[in-house]
C-alpha cells in the first residue's frame, strides 16, 4: 500500500479563506451591477458567516456558496484564473511549498482536502504539483449555478469521511499517512491519519495537538 499526504488549504498552505474567494468571485462578475450587489450582500452576511461558523462549518460552507446561484459556469472558470493569480499565489506560504517538496521527495501520493470550489483551487493543485483534490462542487443545470453543493460536503466531519474513502479507492495506508491543517474543526481529518501535524494552529487546535503530541508548524512569521 501507499501512503499518502492530505492538506487542508486556507490557513495551511495559503493564508487566505473561503470569503476571500468568495468576495473576490463576486467583485469580478462580468456585469457590473450583479458583482456589486452580491459583494454587499457577501458584507451584510459577514457577522452571519462567523457565527454559523462556530456552529457547523459544513453549513457555513452551504451558506456562503448559496450566493453562486445565478453564475455561469464559463464566467466562473475564467475568474478562477485571476483569482489564482491574485488571491492563492501571492499568499501561499514558503513553508508549505518545502513541506510539500519534502512529501514528493519521499514520494507521497498528495491530495488537497478544501470546503472550497473544484474550480477555484484546480490552479493552486496543478502549481504545488499535488496529484488529485478533494473539495466542493457546485451544482449547475444548463450552466447555471443553483447556488446548492453537490453532496457530500468537505467539511468538518465530512473531510475525514472523503479521505477514508480515498484512501480506500487508491490503495492507501492511512497508518502510514499524513495530514495538515490550521482549525479544530479539521480534527476529524487530523484524526483519520497516523501522522498528523499542525501549521499555523488556531487556540484549541494547538492545545490540542499539545495534549496528543502533534508535531505543531507556524509559517506565519
Amino acid at each position: 500500500m501507499n501512503a499518502g499526504a492530505f492538506y487542508d488549504m486556507d490557513g495551511t498552505l495559503v493564508s487566505t479563506n473561503l470569503v476571500h474567494s468568495f468576495l473576490f468571485v463576486a467583485r469580478n462578475e462580468p456585469w457590473l451591477p450583479d458583482g456589486l450587489l452580491k459583494t454587499a450582500s457577501a458584507l451584510a452576511k459577514l457577522p452571519a458567516f462567523a457565527w454559523v461558523d462556530r456552529k457547523s462549518r459544513m453549513r457555513f460552507n452551504e451558506m456562503l456558496f448559496a450566493g453562486f446561484e445565478g453564475a455561469y459556469r464559463d464566467n466562473l472558470l475564467e475568474i478562477a484564473r485571476d483569482h489564482f493569480e491574485k488571491v492563492l499565489h501571492p499568499n501561499i506560504y514558503p513553508g508549505a511549498r518545502d513541506l510539500v517538496d519534502r512529501g514528493r521527495a519521499r514520494g507521497l501520493r498528495q491530495v488537497l482536502v478544501t470546503g472550497n470550489l473544484d474550480f477555484l483551487v484546480a490552479p493552486l493543485v496543478q502549481e504545488l504539483g499535488l496529484h488529485d483534490a478533494i473539495c466542493n462542487r457546485l451544482e449547475f443545470r444548463d450552466g447555471i449555478a443553483t447556488g446548492r453543493v453537490v453532496r457530500p460536503v468537505i467539511a468538518g466531519a465530512g473531510k475525514a469521511r472523503a479521505i477514508q474513502e480515498y484512501a480506500r479507492d487508491h490503495d492507501i495506508d492511512l497508518l502510514e499517512s499524513h495530514a495538515f491543517s490550521d482549525s479544530y474543526s479539521d480534527l476529524p481529518m487530523l484524526s483519520v491519519v497516523g501522522r498528523p501535524a499542525v501549521i499555523n494552529p488556531d487556540r484549541r487546535l494547538k492545545r490540542t495537538a499539545g495534549e496528543l503530541q502533534w508535531p505543531i508548524l507556524d509559517y506565519r512569521a
